[in-house]
């Protein structure tokens, strides 16, 4: 004989029980990241106390010289200089050692700054297109190869910009300074070209498949770049770019510098903010736009002063995960920036960055000692300077999601 199903209110204390038990589960997981999170600030400020509190076998590191000019620097010395940070200078005899942080703090800015200025235009419009124009087969193809490039490692993208692009680049910078010069130029000549078409051929060539059709057309304007840079090198820059850059403007060119971490940094950067850049552009409801367009708004104008608004809440989110990254990125700067702590305005010097001087000098420096506790404490403004960058970011998202509520659209 058949047991009999459970009664009715059986199963009802059973789902509640499980529902019980999977918030329990969920409010621990909550609070343990939050535990775990404020015992790695403890500990970090707990390991940097000493720096500042003198003991009887060492002194007290002063403020200002983490942040300022390093003992026997110099005033008139060069500001690249005046500022070092080399704390195993002392194990070589008549050095002092130099423990200025304002290297690595302006090497990670730096860096980061440059792998956004690269990857927010190009993941932005990459959403916008996507998003907005690009026809539904097409999305469906190459969104997901876009948001895999996200799983590419950090190491990888490094390897390859240390090893290949460095040294291409260095080789043929006349050529990347054409292509640099001539590839906007190129696209809106594209543009204009396609709206003088006849009708026949415009429809031929839609613009939702422009991410197919483009591409032929930026091959042969990087081909042309290429062509034209001993023309562009002879007329604009006395036939040497790399002499002219160092003597008429004073810039020294390093192998690994600034723009090859921004490059590679934003391509690693790109696919995060155009993830998330997209699905919030896509959740912004079409009467939105549509109403748009029946009042007589481009399509221009109705990305610009419609859709970009109502989404700015998630495309604010995305932009601030992607600096996120990039102030936090370790092994790309690592083997693409040469490693120089220098503060200057060159993009083409080398820079060092925190979280590449952490990596490289923890494994040296002995626990309890000097150089362990800066190193330490260098991670601990980097994990400030990231928790106060994310708070701050989203306090202005919210701020922007009630300000365009109204519109019923944009996470």
């Amino acid at each position: 004989m058949l047991d009999s199903p459970p009664p009715t209110a059986v199963r009802r204390r059973l789902r509640q029980g499980r529902d019980r038990l999977a918030t329990a589960l969920i409010t621990a997981g909550g609070i343990g990241v939050i535990a775990a999170l404020l015992a790695i600030g403890i500990f970090l400020a707990v390991e940097v106390v000493p720096l500042f509190w003198p003991t009887g076998d060492s002194s007290a590191i002063r403020p200002e010289a983490l942040w300022g000019v390093g003992e026997g620097a110099g005033e008139a010395a060069d500001e690249a200089i005046r500022h070092r940070w080399a704390p195993t200078a002392s194990l070589t005899p008549g050095e002092t050692p130099r423990i200025s942080l304002a290297p690595l703090a302006w090497g990670t800015l730096e860096a980061a700054a440059w792998a956004l200025a690269i990857a927010v235009p190009l993941a932005l419009g990459a959403a916008a297109h996507s998003s907005l124009f690009m026809s539904r087969r097409l999305r469906s193809r190459l969104k997901p190869t876009l948001e895999l490039m996200e799983a590419l490692p950090g190491v990888v993208v490094g390897f390859v910009a240390g090893l290949v692009l460095a040294p291409w680049v260095e080789r043929h910078l006349a050529e990347v300074v054409a292509c640099l010069v001539l590839l906007v130029p190129g696209l809106l000549l594209a543009g204009g070209l396609r709206s003088r078409l006849p009708a026949p051929w415009r429809e031929a060539l839609p613009l939702g498949w422009a991410g197919l059709w483009l591409v032929p057309w930026l091959a042969l304007v990087l081909a042309a770049s290429v062509w034209l840079a001993p023309w562009l090198e002879a007329v604009a820059f006395d036939g040497d770019l790399r002499r002219f850059l160092e003597l008429r403007l004073g810039l020294d060119i390093a192998v690994r510098n600034a723009l090859i971490v921004g490059a590679a940094m934003g391509f690693a950067v790109m696919p995060s903010v155009y993830a998330l850049a997209e699905d919030a552009l896509s959740g912004v409801p079409a009467s939105l736009a549509e109403g748009a367009q029946a009042l007589g708004a481009t399509r221009w104008q109705t990305l610009w002063r419609v859709v970009l608004p109502a989404a700015s809440p998630g495309i604010f989110s995305a932009v601030m995960i992607g600096a996120g990254r990039a102030v936090g990125e370790t092994m790309i700067v690592l083997m693409a920036s040469g490693n120089a702590a220098l503060m200057t305005l060159n993009p083409l010097d080398g820079l060092r960055s925190l979280a590449a001087t952490i990596a490289i000098e923890l494994p040296e420096a002995g626990p309890g000692g000097m150089h362990y506790q800066l190193l330490l404490l260098a991670a601990l403004a980097l994990f400030v300077f990231t928790f106060l960058v994310n708070t701050l970011a989203e306090l202005v998202r919210t701020r922007l999601r009630r300000r365009y509520q109204r519109l019923g659209g944009g996470s």
